[in-house]
C-alpha cells in the first residue's frame, strides 16, 4: 500500500513536469525554425544585392535557400503548420511575412501568434 502511495505521489509530480518539457521543446523548435527562415531571407537578400523576395516561395524554389518552409508550432494555441500569411496581427498560426516593398518592415518574418510562450513573451515579439 505504501509503495502504491509513493508511486501515486511521484506520478502526480512527474506528469505535469513532463508536459511542460514537451511544450518547451515545441517552443524551441518554433524559434529554431524562425531562425532558419530569417537566415534564408538574409542569404537571399545578399544574393539579390539588397532585395527581399515578394513572397516566401522564392526561398524554396530550386531548394537553394530552403527545401520547404518549416512549421510553426506555438502550442497549445495553434496547430503545427507552415502557412505564410502576408498580414501582421491576425493570429492564425504559421508565419507572417511582410511582402510589401513600401512597408518599412519589408522582409520581416515573425510567428503569427498573439499568445505568450512559457516565459510570458508574446510570440510576435520574437
Amino acid at each position: 500500500m505504501i509503495v502504491v502511495a509513493i508511486i501515486g505521489v511521484l506520478s502526480a509530480i512527474a506528469i505535469p513536469k513532463f508536459a511542460g518539457l514537451i511544450r518547451k521543446s515545441q517552443e524551441g523548435k518554433t524559434l529554431g525554425n524562425l531562425g532558419s527562415l530569417r537566415s534564408a531571407l538574409n542569404i537571399y537578400y545578399s544574393d539579390m544585392e539588397g532585395y527581399y523576395p515578394i513572397d516566401t516561395d522564392a526561398l524554396v524554389t530550386g531548394g537553394k535557400y530552403l527545401r520547404a518552409i518549416p512549421n510553426s508550432s506555438p502550442v497549445p494555441y495553434h496547430q503545427d503548420v507552415s502557412i505564410v500569411q502576408p498580414d501582421i496581427n491576425f493570429d492564425f498560426g504559421g508565419w507572417n511575412y511582410v511582402p510589401f516593398p513600401t512597408d518599412p518592415d519589408f522582409g520581416k518574418i515573425i510567428v503569427n501568434c498573439t499568445h505568450t510562450d512559457t516565459k510570458g513573451t508574446v510570440w510576435q515579439d520574437y
